[in-house]
Formats: C-alpha cells, structure tokens, sequence
C-alpha cells in the first residue's frame, strides 16, 4: 500500500520525496508500476476515487463512517474498516472545532423556568421540544451571534437569526422563525439556557401568547442543552473554521448555505439512522400515517 499512496500523492509531492518519507526504495516503485494491479487493487482505487468524490459533496466535512455510508448507498460493498483505511489513505481527515468565546458569563436570570426536559433528548413526534441556544462568528467587522431553534426529533434547524448584537431580539427572530415555518397546533416545550435573552419578559411574553412552554438548563451546565451545542460544534467545525469571513453579511450568506442547503436536507446524522433531517421528518410521517 506504500507503492499505491505514491502514484495517488503525485501531484502534490515528488516521487523519490515520497520514497524516501515512505522508506522504499524508487526502483523498487517503478518495478511496481509495471507489474499488473491485482483485482483487489484496482477495486482500492476505484472505491477511493467515489470516496474522494463523496468526500467533495459533502463540502469536506464527512468523516470515514458517513462516506461509507454514502458508498453504501450507492450500492458499493465497503466495511467501515476498508472505508476508514482507503480514506486516511487519501488523505482525508475530519475536522476539529474551536473554543468558546472567552468572557464572563454571571449575572442573575431574571426568570427562571424549571428544567423540564432533564437531558432527555429524545422525543416522539414533531414539534414536542425544541431547544435553542447562541453562539458567536467572527467576522473582520466584529462578531455575528447566532441563534438557532432545533426540534429534538430530528434534529433539524427549524428557525435560526444572525445579528451584531446579542439581545433579546436575536433569540426572538429565531424562534419566530420556527413558530412560522411549522405552524404548531399544540404546546412545544422551547428549552434554553439561562441567558438574559431568554429570561427576559420579551421572551417569556412570546412564549405565552404561541403556547410554547419554557424550560431551562441548571445554571453552569451545559449538558443540559448538549443538542444545541453538538449542532455549534458541527457548525464550526465543518464550516466557520474553514472560512475567513470579511463581513457579517458574508457569514450570514455562507450560515444560510450551511443550514438550508446542507446540514437540514442532505447531511446524514447518526442519531438519525444515516438519514439528513428532512427525510428522517419524511420517514416519521409515513409511519404515523400508517399507524406504525
């Protein structure tokens, strides 16, 4: 496999360079050019060439497992082993994320609501929970803050606002986002943390007047609202880290991108059975209405 990774690594790097890094030696590579590939290793850079591709239309963000998975679907027989030793042979690693904005976060909440939702993160239907929190994207204007709503059932990102300042209205728009976009006929369950904006009385007013129910984490845990916080650490990790943003309307643009185009309709989620948000509701709804 040291002769294979040289022939795929040509364009980037020099091949005695290679030879030398891989401690072979490079007669002994171009002997190997010779000699017919085995079935075996015609297969290895057939399936990494589709990997190569899966990775690409995921924007490079997919690890081994969700490439596999794509392979699968594309009728191809891979094991996760074989997926994850073609991809680190391709060159194709995940990416990390990065830290929260340092700062102080103390103060008392004006209103504080129970924590109803006591890290259970799964529910049964549409629109039972949703949880929502904010986080920050810097940009050379300044930070742009992030709100999202997320439906626990699946996931998906069901109303989201970025502005310059995090205020009351930034946690609004977002949940005003959601309420517009699913129309709820009966009580959701609106879980967040103890920020200003979502114990102001803004946001405890809109909350009564659409029949939402607040819930709120336990001060200084951020566990109880792991769900909002996975979807930031995705956020960043597969495309704010990976992008320098020359303006708030720039990340604003790239975020619409992010949650509209890819992460709500296409990208698969292991809590979701490999399915992307969108189809798993799609799938949900099928069953109930056949009574499964």
């Amino acid at each position: 496999m040291k002769y294979a990774f040289i022939p795929a690594h040509r364009a980037e790097f020099g091949v005695r360079a290679m030879c030398r890094v891989l401690r072979v030696h490079f007669s002994g590579f171009y002997a190997w050019l010779k000699v017919p590939l085995s079935h075996r290793a015609q297969e290895d850079g057939r399936q990494t060439e589709l990997i190569r591709q899966a990775w690409a239309d995921s924007g490079k963000v997919y690890g081994y497992r969700k490439l596999t998975d794509d392979l699968r679907d594309q009728g191809e027989l891979i094991s996760e082993n074989r997926g994850a030793r073609l991809a680190s042979l391709a060159g194709i690693t995940a990416q990390v994320g990065y830290k929260r904005r340092p700062g102080r976060y103390g103060g008392k909440p004006a209103v504080v609501a129970e924590n109803r939702l006591e890290q259970r993160f799964d529910a049964s239907q549409p629109d039972q929970v949703w949880v929502t929190d904010i986080t920050y994207i810097k940009t050379h204007e300044g930070w742009l803050y992030l709100c999202v709503a997320i439906d626990l059932i699946s996931r998906r990102v069901v109303g989201w606002s970025a502005q310059s300042r995090m205020t009351t209205d930034l946690a609004l728009q977002a949940l005003l986002m959601a309420v517009w976009r699913r129309k709820p006929t009966d009580q959701i369950m609106v879980h967040s943390d103890l920020g200003s904006q979502f114990t102001s009385r803004e946001w405890q007013t809109f909350l009564r007047q659409h029949n939402l129910e607040p819930g709120m984490s336990r001060r200084g845990n951020c566990h109880d609202n792991a769900v909002a916080e996975s979807f930031f650490q995705l956020l960043k990790r597969e495309r704010v880290k990976r992008r320098t943003y020359p303006t708030r309307e720039a990340a604003r643009q790239d975020l619409f991108e992010y949650i509209e185009l890819f992460y709500n309709p296409k990208r698969k989620h292991t809590n979701n059975g490999m399915l992307s948000t969108v189809d798993f509701e799609i799938r949900q709804q099928k069953l109930n209405q056949a009574g499964v």
